[in-house]
Formats: structure tokens, sequence, C-alpha cells
């Protein structure tokens, strides 16, 4: 799936009470508008324009909104979007801009001048960078030298709460300054979150002004509490009494106070789940794939003991969007939410919020003077490099931290973020630390190189629930006694070996993640996969990379009965179906295969016949693929499938030209359809071909020389996504789109062109 990676993209949820869900924010039009005139008009000389104001009036949201306009993405050649905050590392910028800006996937070496690397990649080019959240003047006179003078309209946008750090910046364009809303902008927005577009009933609408009016104008206070009196019942008296506890409160106190209003009306089970994402850095962009696992591992979720707990974990973070508490900060192109954040304010609140509750223990920087009252404390220790450094002095060790000396240790629970932040392996192997933590749930230490002698020091871990290793060697069998072990993810440079048998053993595991070089499946005893019957019932999802795959395989698939995401990448020709009985994998609605190109050239018309998919899918990536007629028809029988993703595909079919002819084929259900890097010549598609397709994304489209005329009989084709393609390409479909219009007087087609 493709990832659009912002700092707040909307929900798409019916009933989200964000201020980030809707393409025409209230009382933003103006703004916006001002906005891209300054970053399109005026002086070509480098600009800066600062938007400054207090928390929750929607800076960010501005400068997203701007940055993502289709006229803003097509004006400026290089854009890049980085967020600075309180604490920055100005290397970490710097690479984060330039990676952006250049598009580059290679790993920046520690002996790099990054600063050097920016300024010349951003000579002679007109350049957007986004400086959200700048706190002082010494960031921007850090990062100032990198961005290069010209006469070539490239500008800068910054967002700050400081109105002199607005100032210190400005250099052509005055300061920008965001205002609050008005009053009827304020009701507008508080009438459209909570009744989704439609009118307030006559009985409702004096208490509904009684709350607008004490909302101050706050865009974050207006959907905060919107969220909170959504839920409540539709009573005049239940209004009045909310905006009557809003009408005391000091301006100051109010955002902080509202969220306080909002977390109260919070079901128990989700308050946990809010103050876990407070340990998470400043700005950090939350994978959900990853956050979801963990509330699992620390069972803050219900149905924590059922099939559902994925489902109920989703359903969690729905919630916490739903009332604004959580903003959506990456999606898919189909739209699932692939990253979440916190705004500073909800997290300052969740911060406060971890060291006042006493059932939760923020133990971040330690102190020494800390007395704890309650054994049912729940310790949390975020590790980072400064908490370290610490440890490493004598008066200073993990192990004077009081709760470690209760009798009744078995009530403590630890939860530990060591990805988060760089851990800098000159002050110490993370070993001697975390094997004081008994009572782990969670640990990520991917990021971390453990020595060879990491098995026997973690076999006291005997509660992880959740591991993520990066290893040089690895045996299934020393992590085996985690019997309670939900989500096992690997990374290693060497060839594993894991053996079948031992994974029988690990019934609670549910999710599979290995990256390697090549893995192979063993099994000392060669009945084992005949006679055996265990079922790994609980496993949701399983994903690995140069598998070798064998004649065991088919039945060592039919073992994950209730599999729902699948991904492989495919090191050699199998010479049998992947899914024997495809009917037995009814949950599988994600599967992605990468083929090689090399190990396949051979197997054109023999492999494609034996890829009969399971019935069920809903997501389907294919990399290396042979798209031959009979590979097509069998995609094509999926009724279900809604996203389809080609990556590198060969048409192979009667035309002796790279032709991809689908005119007499039906994807009945598809409605994203990405291709990437086709070795396609031309793509022949009738009216009945994607009947119901919203996006189409082609990236990397040189061959390509036209969409078919065809698409322009699509009703429901909203967006045409060219990523790196050729002007005969992005010519075809602007003349799709000014069909459309001239047919329908519709302009419901966009149309996006954007440089890799």
């Amino acid at each position: 799936m493709d990832v659009v990676e912002t700092s707040g993209e909307p929900s798409t949820k019916p009933s989200s009470t964000s201020i980030y869900d809707d393409d025409e924010v209230v009382g933003f039009e103006k703004h916006a508008e001002i906005m891209m005139k300054k970053l399109t008009q005026g002086t070509k000389e480098r600009d800066v324009i600062s938007i400054y104001g207090m928390p929750g009036l929607g800076k960010t949201t501005l400068a997203r909104k701007v940055y993502y306009n289709p006229s803003i993405v097509s004006h400026f050649d290089v854009k890049a979007w980085c967020a600075v905050s309180q604490a920055y590392n100005r290397r970490t910028l710097l690479a984060e801009i330039f990676k952006q800006a250049t598009n580059a996937d290679s790993e920046i070496k520690e002996d790099d001048d990054v600063a050097d690397m920016l300024r010349k990649s951003l000579i002679s080019r007109r350049y957007l960078i986004v400086l959200d959240d700048i706190w002082d003047v010494e960031a921007w006179e850090d990062l100032e030298t990198c961005f290069p003078q010209g006469n070539y309209g490239s500008r800068v946008m910054a967002t700050t709460r400081i109105e002199k750090v607005a100032k210190h910046l400005q250099h052509h364009s005055d300061p920008y300054y965001l205002s609050f809303l008005t009053f009827g902008e304020t009701w507008e927005l508080l009438e459209k979150k909570v009744f989704r577009g439609k009118s307030c009933p006559p009985d409702l609408l004096e208490a509904g002004l009684q709350v607008a009016l004490h909302c101050k104008g706050l865009p974050l206070v207006v959907v905060l509490i919107a969220g909170i009196i959504a839920k409540t019942e539709r009573k005049a008296s239940s209004w009045l009494e909310v905006a009557n506890d809003l009408s005391s409160l000091a301006l100051g106190e109010q955002s902080m106070k509202v969220i306080q209003s909002s977390y109260d009306h919070l079901e128990d089970h989700l308050k946990p789940c809010l103050l876990y994402m407070g340990l998470f850095p400043e700005d950090h962009k939350i994978p959900v794939d990853h956050l979801l696992k963990l509330w699992m591992a620390e069972e803050f979720v219900l149905n924590a003991e059922t099939e559902n707990m994925e489902e109920a974990s989703r359903n969690c973070l729905g919630d916490l969007l739903n009332r604004s508490l959580v903003m959506v900060s990456g999606m898919r192109i189909d739209h699932v939410v692939e990253y979440c954040s916190l705004n500073d304010v909800v997290r300052e609140f969740c911060l406060r919020k971890l060291t006042e509750d006493k059932y939760m223990q923020l133990a971040v920087p330690y102190n020494p003077y800390q007395h704890l009252h309650s054994t049912e404390s729940r310790l949390c220790i975020y590790i980072h490099d400064d908490l370290i450094k610490q440890l490493d002095h004598s008066d200073y060790q993990l192990d004077k931290i009081p709760m470690l000396h209760f009798k009744e240790t078995k009530s403590l629970e630890f939860i530990a973020h060591p990805k988060l932040n760089t851990w800098n392996n000159q002050y110490s192997i993370p070993l001697d630390l975390v094997v004081k933590l008994r009572f782990v749930r969670a640990l990520h230490l991917m990021d971390v190189a453990l020595p060879n002698s990491w098995a026997t020091a973690m076999q006291s871990l005997t509660q992880l629930r959740y591991v993520a290793f990066s290893v040089k060697h690895f045996e299934l069998e020393w992590i085996s006694h985690l019997h309670n072990l939900q989500t096992l993810q690997l990374r290693s440079n060497e060839k594993l070996h894991l053996r079948a048998d031992t994974l029988w053993e690990m019934t609670k595991l549910r999710h599979v993640n290995i990256d390697c070089f090549s893995l192979v499946w063993e099994d000392n005893d060669e009945g084992s996969f005949e006679c055996s019957t265990t079922m790994l019932e609980n496993i949701k999802t399983f994903h690995t990379y140069h598998i070798l795959l064998d004649n065991k395989n088919p039945r060592f698939w039919w073992r994950f009965s209730n599999l729902e995401d699948l991904s492989l990448h495919v090191k050699c020709v199998p010479e049998f179906p992947l899914f024997s009985i495809p009917k037995v994998h009814t949950s599988l609605h994600s599967l992605s295969l990468v083929l090689s190109f090399t190990e396949f050239w051979d197997s054109i018309g023999r492999w494609e016949s034996y890829c009969v998919f399971p019935p069920n899918l809903r997501h389907l990536r294919l990399t290396g693929c042979f798209l031959t007629e009979q590979m097509i028809l069998n995609i094509a029988r999926l009724e279900n499938l809604e996203s389809l993703k080609l990556e590198l595909g060969i048409p192979l079919g009667r035309s002796e030209s790279y032709c991809w002819d689908v005119t007499d084929v039906e994807f009945p259900s598809l409605k994203y359809l990405t291709l990437l890097r086709m070795q396609t010549d031309e793509w022949k598609a009738s009216e009945e071909s994607f009947p119901v397709l919203e996006v189409l994304s082609i990236k990397t489209g040189f061959n390509f020389r036209e969409i078919p005329p065809s698409f322009q009989d699509i009703p429901v084709l909203r967006l045409i996504e060219l990523f790196d393609c050729n002007d005969r390409l992005v010519d075809s479909a602007l003349q799709l789109k000014k069909e459309i219009e001239e047919n329908t007087g519709s302009d419901s087609l966009q149309v996006v062109k954007l440089k890799d």
C-alpha cells in the first residue's frame, strides 16, 4: 500500500470529530488563500513565511492544508516537511529534510556532511521547506545556512507559538498571526462536528450556542467539546452543564481542562491507551500497526483473550480518533490509517497525567527522592540515551528505583521503549538493563546490535508478549519458553533455520515478521508435518523475506487457519500451488508476493497456473510477476478485491509487444489500482474492466503512452496520481479530465503530477 506521510491527514470515519477530516476546515479558507499567495507570488528571492499563535489554533493544520494543496505541489520542484519541536537534533533534522528533498533511500553515513549535501541538492531549485513548531531562534540559525538563496521563488514556511521567534524569522513577508475563530465560525464548526453536516435541532440551539460561546474561538477546544457532547444525551440540560463547566476557566488553562474533560468521558479501557501514547517522543509519527500490537501486549484492550483482539485494538484507536484526542498523520491510498500522533497539548496532558496518577508512574528521569505509595502502581520506563548515561554512574542504578525493592513485585509491570530514541552503544549494552525489567511485556530492540549472549541473558523475561530483535543468529528454541508471546519480529543478515515443531509450542503467537537473508523451515522429524495436528489458530499476520519454498510449505500454511495478512518474498520457483486448498484461508484478506525475475524467467506459464488465490482477498500486491492471461483471470476471480498493486509486472499474451490487455476482464470490486515500474508499452481496457475504480496511481511510468480512454466512463473515478511519468501519459490523464468535465459538467476528477 502507498502511504501519504503527513502530520495530520483526515480520518475517513464518518463519525470523526477531528478538525483534520474536512477538505475545507471552518474558518481556515481565508487563511489558506492568503498563505498560498505568499508562497507562490511576491519576491523571487527566498522568503520565510511564518505562522504564529497559541496552541490549539490550528497552525500545523493550516500549514498542512496549504502544503498538500495540488497547486502548491505542482508549483515547487522540491518539498519537505520537518517537525522541529523543543528538543531537536540538527543532524537528524537535516538528514530528514535531505531524504525528502532527494527521495534518497540509502543510509547517511556518520562522516557525511549532511548540511552541505542538503544545500547542494537545493541549489538552482524552487523548494518549499516546512519547519513545524519552532521554539527558539537558535533552531533557525542552525538550519538557515542549508537553505540556499536565489531567485527561484523558494520558500520556508515555519510555525511557532512564540511571536518573538516569528519576527526573528522575518525576511520579506510579515509574520502571519493565526487568529481565533469568530463566534459564527465557532458555532459553524461545532454544529458541523456534532451533527455531521446537518442542522442543530431547535430545542438544542440555545444550549449549543452557549457551548460555542465558552470555547473562546479555539478550534482544538471546539472539536474536543464536540467529541464530548456528541456522545452525551441530546438534552439541553446536559449541554448547558458542559458550557458551565467551561465558563469559569482561564484561557491559558482552557485547552488542558477541555482535554481533562474529554479524558474523563472516555471509557476506562481507553484511558491507558491514550496515556501510553504520551510516552512517544514529541511529534513522533506512531505506526498504527506497531501501536496496536503494543496495546495488545500490555492488555489495554478489551477482548484481550479472544480472537477479536486486533479488531478491539482498532476500535480503541477509532474511538480516540473520533474524539479528536489522536490525530491521523499518515494514510494509505485506500484510506486506512497508517500513522497517528498526538497534538502537543494532548501529549503534555498525557505526561502530566502519567506523573499524577498513582496507578501509572512515569520514572524518567529517575528521582531518588520519589516515594511510591501503592504496590498497584505501574512503572513506565522510557529508555533513552540520557537514562543510559545516568545508569552508568555508580550512584544511579536501575535497581535503586524504590518499586524494585517491594516484596509484592508480581503486581509490577514495565513498559520499555528503547526504539523511540537512538540507543547509543558507546554508553552501554542494553542487556544489563533489560534483564532487570523482569516483568517487561514489550521489548523493541530492533535498532540495537545485540551480542551473542542475548538469549541467555533474557531467560528471566518470562512475561514478554512483544519482542523485536536484530540478531546475527537465531534459533526459535531460545524463546520457546515465552508461552505468552504474541508478536515476534526478527531481522538478520544470515540465513535463519527455524524448527517448525518448536513453533507449535507458541500457541498464543499472533504476529510474525522475519526479515532475513534467507529463511528455511527445518524439521528433523520427517513425519512431523503429517503426524502433528497442532493448529496455530491465533496467527493473524505472517511476513517473511527470501523464503525457500519446498514441498512442506503448503502443509505449513494450512496450520494458520485464521491467517489474515501474508507477505512473502519468494526466492526460488516452487513446483506446487502456494495455497493447495484455497478455501482453508477464508480469513486471509491481504496478500503480498514478491518474486525474483532471475529465478522466474523459466517459469512462464507454469507457476502462474498454480496461483489460485484464497477467495476473500481484499488487498493484493504482486511484484515481479508475469501477467499472463491465466494470472489476470485468477486475480479477476477475487470478487472482494478492493486494492491491487502491480510492481515490475510483465504482461504476456498473444501480442509480441508488452501490452496489458484487460478488455475482456472485469475487476468487480477494485477501488484502488497502483502500477509501479510496469514493463508495459500499451494498456487496453473496456468500460466494464474497472467499474468502481476510485484511485489510479502510476509510478515511474516511462513506457506507458496513455491511460485507456474508457476510463472517462468510470463514474466514481476521483483521482489519478502520476509519479515521475512521461509527458504523454500526463497529457492523456489531463485529456481524460477535460473530457469528463465537458461531458458531465463536473470537476470530479483530480489529476496530480508528482516527481520522485
